[in-house]
């Protein structure tokens, strides 16, 4: 009998990883590899280009950092440049792969720099002169530098594109495309997105990736097992806002993340829940990035337990306890939709998100569930129940259910003949005969 693969990477000892990163990993606490770093890291450490597919929390961060690491330490170099190269969408993001970066690396020599944009532009200059081996970056600011001829990629050994789907999303393609084309081409990169039905993230790999496995965890269309997905109606705005005050008084959270279409949106709800004497912070994009890092560590450190984010903050929060996701407002579209409930439920933790839908959202809403094929649940509150119940159904013509009206056949009514008064005046007259055939004539012979 053929032995089971997985049995034999029950642990991380087994995936052969560098002895400093083994006790790095064991403090961290990480007891067994998730599916995703059983079967990515593997392939990686044979230095083969991937295209991975992955639900966000499901440690992917490890999937890639590990065997990047590993291949660093494993053949040393003399070279100058930056020898890894790790791209993500947002600064959020980008801190919390740095954080895991560092934690990682902690009993090596390997050095770890990130380049954000908000930060000193001259002290990341000089981060990337001191031969920084690992750099993690969003790519509007690496471009910035680029311009300035600061980094150096001709010796890069590895590129890696997290979230890619996120960042094609994000308008990131070109600057992406351009900052490939500037690595050494004899690299391993590795692509990691949420799904690999997105058109764009199958071009991109196309255009980047030579020779690449595929391992695909999950599809655009997979469940989240560990979510339960619910909506309530509301009647209005003001309605949403008791709803949400509401829920977040009553429902069972260590901390929960409430998402709006707008930062003034935020900015408008903070008010209302701090005077229900709940623990409420804002995150947007309008913010400087030093009030955006503060902000994060209070909700991290659970100072603050309740977050009002925009999609900013959709794919730069990995942090543990978020178990409640509220949509304020709906989402714009189904792939914010999976960004935002990605929050809660990962891994082995369970999540509950609820969309609070008016009647102006109602064909938004249900456009997400066709294009996600799932149904999520109806709710109510019953102390705050509203009077919009939905579309309402045509009782005759069926139009809400997608049903042709049927037609009644018309009834056949009397002609009615016009006299006119010229006419009345030739009565008893003698008709004079005319080439010209008459109408009834000529319908005969049409």
């Amino acid at each position: 009998m053929q032995p089971n693969p997985t049995d034999t990477l029950s642990s991380f000892s087994s995936l052969s990883l560098a002895e400093p990163l083994l006790m790095a990993v064991n403090k961290l606490g990480f007891q067994q590899p998730t599916p995703v770093q059983q079967q990515a890291i593997p392939l990686a450490l044979e230095h083969k280009d991937l295209l991975v597919s992955a639900e966000t929390g499901s440690g992917k961060t490890a999937a890639f950092l590990l065997p990047t690491l590993h291949h660093l330490l494993a053949l040393p170099s003399r070279k100058f440049g930056t020898r890894a190269l790790i791209l993500a969408p947002t600064r959020e993001l980008a801190q919390q792969i740095f954080k895991q970066c560092q934690q990682l690396v902690e009993f090596t020599d390997l050095k770890v720099g990130i380049i954000t944009g908000g930060d000193d532009f001259r002290l990341q200059q000089n981060m990337l002169r001191k031969n920084t081996e690992i750099v993690i970056a969003t790519p509007g600011r690496l471009l910035e530098l680029m311009e300035q001829e600061t980094p150096n990629f001709s010796h890069l050994e590895v590129l890696i594109l997290d979230e890619a789907d996120r960042m094609l999303d994000m308008g990131f393609s070109e600057d992406v495309l351009t900052i490939a084309k500037s690595c050494n081409t004899q690299r391993q990169t590795l692509l990691f997105s949420a799904t690999l039905t997105h058109f764009g993230v199958i071009k991109m790999a196309d255009k980047i990736l030579q020779h690449h496995e595929i391992v695909a965890l999950n599809t655009l269309y997979d469940g989240h097992r560990n979510i339960e997905q619910q909506i309530i109606l509301a009647d209005d705005n003001d309605h949403k806002q008791k709803l949400l005050a509401w829920l977040l008084l009553n429902e069972s959270y260590d901390k929960a993340l409430v998402f709006t279409n707008s930062r003034i949106q935020a900015d408008t709800l903070r008010g209302p829940l701090r005077g229900q004497k709940l623990r409420v912070g804002v995150l947007h994009g309008e913010m400087d990035q030093k009030d955006r890092n503060r902000m994060m560590e209070l909700y991290r450190e659970g100072e603050v337990n309740i977050m009002i984010a925009t999609d900013l903050a959709a794919r730069g929060l990995d942090i543990k306890g978020i178990n409640l996701v509220i949509n304020f407002d709906v989402p714009r579209n189904g792939i914010n939709y999976i960004h935002r409930i990605g929050r809660t439920g990962r891994v082995d933790e369970l999540g509950l998100t609820i969309a609070l839908v008016k009647s102006t959202e109602w064909n938004l809403m249900s456009g997400i569930e066709r294009f996600l094929k799932q149904k999520f649940k109806r709710r109510s509150i019953k102390e705050l129940e509203g009077k919009y119940k939905g579309p309402k159904k045509l009782k005759a013509s069926g139009k809400a259910a997608g049903v042709k009206k049927k037609t009644e056949p018309k009834k056949a009514v009397a002609e009615k003949v016009k006299i006119r008064h010229r006419d009345q005046k030739n009565v008893g007259k003698r008709r004079v005969p005319t080439n010209k055939p008459s109408s009834d004539e000529q319908e005969q012979k049409e």
